[in-house]
């Protein structure tokens, strides 16, 4: 099978900061299941981290306390997210920062994914596809190459702009000598890091 003919999780996660290991937590998870370049099922939540949410993500993110206080909690919403998956190749703009996410709330949670599963960065693609590019922001790689861009900083605003960016960056794929999934993988996949999590370590409401 060709890769363009794969199916795809595209994924993004909006979160309180920068580091989980600093007590950042997700706070809305989208993702996009993509068949021969169409979305074909769609899955989005907030997610309740049960901590107050900073000033500057609530200006980045629009997201605020009350949006997220009534939502489930990260270890309701990963084991449907994984299901949403279903072992399919996931796919995240600077991919490593919504892997490591993920795969910290997982760990809380005394889960892990599988190993078997890629990760694909379009980041990666793109600085090796458009290295002219002044910016690798998502979207500034959509407007180069002609993806309407709408709202950005909700997951699936950005979930539904990649979509469409990773459809021009597999038509460029050929051109660059990359042909098959284990091309892209061994080019542009990225590792799932492995945290390990005590259990006394973990918070309480998990």
């Amino acid at each position: 099978m060709k890769f363009m003919d794969m199916e795809y999780v595209v994924f993004d996660v909006e979160t309180t900061g920068l580091s989980p290991l600093d007590g950042d937590r997700i706070i809305e998870l989208a993702a996009a299941r993509v068949r021969k370049g169409r979305i074909v099922d769609r899955y989005t939540t907030f997610v309740n981290p049960l901590r107050p949410l900073n000033v500057e993500a609530q200006k980045l993110n629009k997201i605020t306390q009350q949006m997220v206080e009534g939502a489930p909690t990260s270890s309701d919403i990963l084991p449907k997210f994984m299901a949403f998956t279903g072992g399919a190749c996931l796919v995240a703009h600077n991919a490593s920062f919504d892997i490591k996410f993920v795969s910290f709330e997982l760990a809380l949670a005394g889960r892990k994914l599988h190993e078997g599963t890629p990760v694909l960065d379009t980041m990666k693609m793109s600085k090796s596809f458009l290295p002219h590019l002044t910016s690798q922001r998502l979207s500034y790689i959509a407007h180069s190459l002609g993806v309407p861009v709408g709202d950005t900083h909700r997951a699936m605003a950005d979930v539904e702009i990649l979509v469409g960016v990773l459809a021009r960056l597999f038509a460029l794929a050929p051109d660059y000598n990359v042909r098959t999934f284990q091309d892209l993988i061994a080019q542009f996949g990225v590792e799932k890091p492995n945290f390990r999590i005590k259990s006394a370590e973990q918070p309480s409401f998990f």
